[in-house]
């Protein structure tokens, strides 16, 4: 089994001041995403369209407020709703956490409508340049969320080579043990917690940078580098990550104030079956309109 290394989520302290590793995740995700755009722009078709190195900038600016914004308010209405309703002012305590990316993902689409609104282009033109750049900052925020040991996964077999014990869930794995007695007698789990005083979990965080990261940005990179129809790109992320999410939520642990949904889903899942059958329904359309013209 591994053990989490339980980082110190303060990268580095400055006085009063602390800069934490989670927002310089943020910071190596637009910087990321500036690298894949300009190096695009090099890619015949792509500069064929227009695109220039001061609408990367501005198609930043605007990604930037639409993933705060989105995130937040996302993981407020999606995710705690009741609770935020009670207590409003908590929705701008964004330093306790609570971003979701299903909701920072309407943000930015929303952001994209106003950005091809201004410059006068189609909205899924932008969309569709837009889409490779996002994978990499996906990997980058998970690295985040793996650095602060949070979003882990499930409990797992002990012997399961890729098993990882969190120090930050050891209360949360106290408690897995009463609800779950008999999965814990076949796995030999309290003998595990009374030496360790944690539990075996998937590190799911790690499956998200391969999935949703690593596998989803070379899908796009592979399929952008000749001209597809209009909206295409676009659909190939939305399936892409639909997909990469739902997965990885059957080893991920469910927030523990939502827990297991309708037909054992949990609400990431929920979230990721739109994506899903929006991408294929547009993928399909987008060829079709293309086939016609």
């Amino acid at each position: 089994m591994l053990t989490h290394p339980n980082f110190d989520p303060v990268a580095i302290h400055l006085g009063p001041l602390a800069v934490r590793w989670y927002g310089l995740m943020y910071l190596v995700a637009f910087v990321l995403a500036i690298v894949v755009a300009r190096v695009r722009l090099r890619l015949p078709h792509v500069a064929a369209q227009g695109w220039t190195a001061k609408d990367i900038d501005d198609i930043l600016f605007y990604g930037v407020l639409g993933t705060i914004l989105g995130g937040r308010l996302g993981y407020v209405l999606f995710y705690k709703a009741s609770f935020y309703f009670a207590h409003p002012l908590d929705v701008f305590k964004v330093w306790q956490g609570g971003m979701s990316f299903h909701g920072g993902f309407l943000g930015v689409t929303f952001a994209m409508v106003l950005f091809a609104w201004q410059r006068k282009r189609s909205w899924l033109e932008v969309t569709d340049f837009v889409a490779p750049m996002v994978p990499t900052g996906l990997a980058a925020g998970r690295l985040g969320n793996f650095i602060n040991g949070e979003l882990w996964g499930r409990v797992t077999d002990p012997h399961a080579p890729w098993a990882m014990m969190f120090p930050s869930a050891s209360e949360e794995d106290a408690a897995w043990l009463t609800a779950h007695p008999q999965l814990a007698a076949k796995w030999h789990l309290t003998d595990v917690f009374a030496q360790y005083h944690m539990l075996p979990r998937h590190p799911s965080e790690l499956y998200e940078i391969a999935l949703e990261g690593v596998v989803l940005f070379f899908v796009l990179w592979f399929f952008t580098r000749k001209p597809r129809p209009l909206g295409a790109a676009s659909s190939v992320f939305l399936i892409g990550y639909g997909l990469a999410r739902f997965t990885v939520e059957f080893a991920r642990e469910p927030d523990d104030f939502l827990g297991l949904l309708a037909l054992g889903f949990s609400m990431g899942q929920w979230l990721s079956m739109p994506m899903i059958v929006a991408g294929i329904a547009m993928l399909v359309w987008s060829y079709r309109r293309n086939a016609k013209r």
